[in-house]
C-alpha cells in the first residue's frame, strides 16, 4: 500500500506547530513553538498576543517541519489544519495559512477537530492501538469521557458541566501563587506534599463531571487560612480531582466492557493521574495507554494523525473553510 503523508497545522491556543506524519502512525517531524514564556507574566493566555505570535512564526515553523522530515511540499498528500475548538483568532491564523498552502500547492485540505486530534495522539505513541476503546480527554478546555468506536465514530458518554479540569488546575495554581501554566506546577509541588486536607468531591448521575465546587473550596480555604501548607493543598486538590476522574472512568469501563482505557490532552501528562489510572487498570484487568508527554499538549502531529483518518474517509474541506471556536466532537 502506498504511504500517505499528511502535513498538520495546529494553532488553536498558544502553541504554533507544524508536523509531517506518515500513514497516521509515524512522526517524521513535529515542530512546536510555545508561547508559555510570553503569557506567563499575564497569568494566562492573552488571545490577541497568541494570534500575533502565530502569524509571526508560522511560515518559519512550516519550513523547519519540512526540513526535519526531509520532504518537500510536492510529496505531501494533504494538508490537515485544526478548525476548532479553540481561540477564534488563533485558529484563524492556522486555517488561513492552511488554505493558502492548499491553494498554492493544489493539495487537498482537511479540517480536523482538535479534540479528535488529542485522541489520535495515542496512535503515534502506540502504533498497535486500534479502536474500540474508552478515552478520557482531560485538557485546559475539555473534560470528556468518550467511547471511541472507530477512527471516525465517537460517542460522548460524559463531559464537564462547568470548568474543564485543566482550567481548575490553572485557577487553583494562580490562587496558591504558582503562576501559569498551573497543571505542571501543581503536579511538581504536590510531590512534596501530603494529601491531608479534606476537600469536597462531586459525583453526578451518569458520567458527567463538575470541578467548580472543588475549585471554589480550594480558593476559599486558601483565603481563610493563608498559612496552609501549599504543597499539602496541591496534593489534596490533585488527589480529589483524580478520584473524580477515576470514579467515572471505572463506571464506564464496567458498563461498556472495554479492555482499553486511553488518556489524552494536556492534563494526561500529570504523573499522579497516570499512576492512579494504572492502579485502576490493573484492578479491572484492562490496558491503559497514554501519549508520550510531548504529544499530550497541543501539537500538529496529532492533527496530522487524525487528518490521515479523515483523508482516508474521504473528508475534504474547500477554501470556504472557517474557524469554529466552539466546534463539538459530535
Amino acid at each position: 500500500m502506498k504511504d500517505i503523508i499528511i502535513l498538520g497545522i495546529e494553532s488553536s491556543c498558544d502553541e504554533t506547530s507544524v508536523a509531517v506524519v506518515k500513514n497516521g502512525r509515524e512522526v517524521l517531524s513535529n515542530v512546536i513553538h510555545s508561547q508559555i514564556k510570553i503569557h506567563e507574566e499575564y497569568g494566562g493566555v492573552v488571545p490577541e498576543i497568541a494570534s500575533r505570535c502565530h502569524t509571526e512564526v508560522m511560515n518559519q515553523i512550516m519550513k523547519q517541519a519540512l526540513k526535519e522530515a526531509k520532504i518537500t511540499l510536492e510529496e505531501i498528500h494533504a494538508i490537515a489544519v485544526t478548525q476548532g475548538p479553540g481561540l477564534v483568532g488563533a485558529l484563524l491564523v492556522g486555517v488561513s495559512y492552511g488554505k493558502g498552502l492548499s491553494f498554492a500547492c493544489q493539495k487537498p485540505l482537511i479540517a480536523v477537530n482538535h479534540i479528535a486530534g488529542h485522541i489520535a495522539a495515542n496512535f503515534l505513541t502506540h502504533p498497535d492501538l486500534k479502536p474500540p476503546f474508552l478515552c478520557l480527554i482531560i485538557s485546559g478546555g475539555h473534560t470528556h469521557l468518550v467511547n471511541v468506536k472507530n477512527y471516525e465514530d465517537y460517542e460522548i458518554l460524559g463531559k464537564t458541566r462547568d470548568d474543564a479540569i485543566g482550567e481548575a488546575f490553572d485557577k487553583v495554581a494562580r490562587v496558591v501563587g504558582l503562576g501559569y501554566p498551573g497543571g505542571p506546577k501543581i503536579d511538581e509541588m504536590a510531590k512534596s506534599g501530603t494529601p491531608n486536607i479534606p476537600l469536597p468531591t462531586t459525583h453526578l448521575e451518569g458520567f458527567d463531571f463538575s470541578f467548580s465546587g472543588i475549585k471554589t473550596a480550594v480558593i476559599n480555604l486558601n483565603h481563610k487560612t493563608p498559612d496552609l501548607d501549599k504543597a499539602d493543598l496541591c496534593a489534596s486538590f490533585q488527589q480529589a480531582v483524580t478520584e473524580m476522574l477515576i470514579f467515572n472512568t471505572k463506571k464506564a469501563i464496567q458498563k461498556y466492557k472495554v479492555d482499553k482505557i486511553v488518556l489524552a490532552g494536556g492534563v494526561s501528562r500529570n504523573s499522579y493521574i497516570r499512576k492512579e489510572m494504572d492502579k485502576m487498570a490493573n484492578e479491572l484487568k484492562v490496558k491503559a495507554y497514554y501519549p508520550e508527554p510531548i504529544l499530550c499538549t497541543d501539537n500538529a502531529a496529532m492533527i496530522a494523525a487524525q487528518g490521515y483518518y479523515d483523508y482516508m474517509a474521504g473528508k475534504k474541506a474547500d477554501l470556504h473553510l472557517n474557524a469554529v471556536p466552539n466546534l463539538k466532537l459530535m
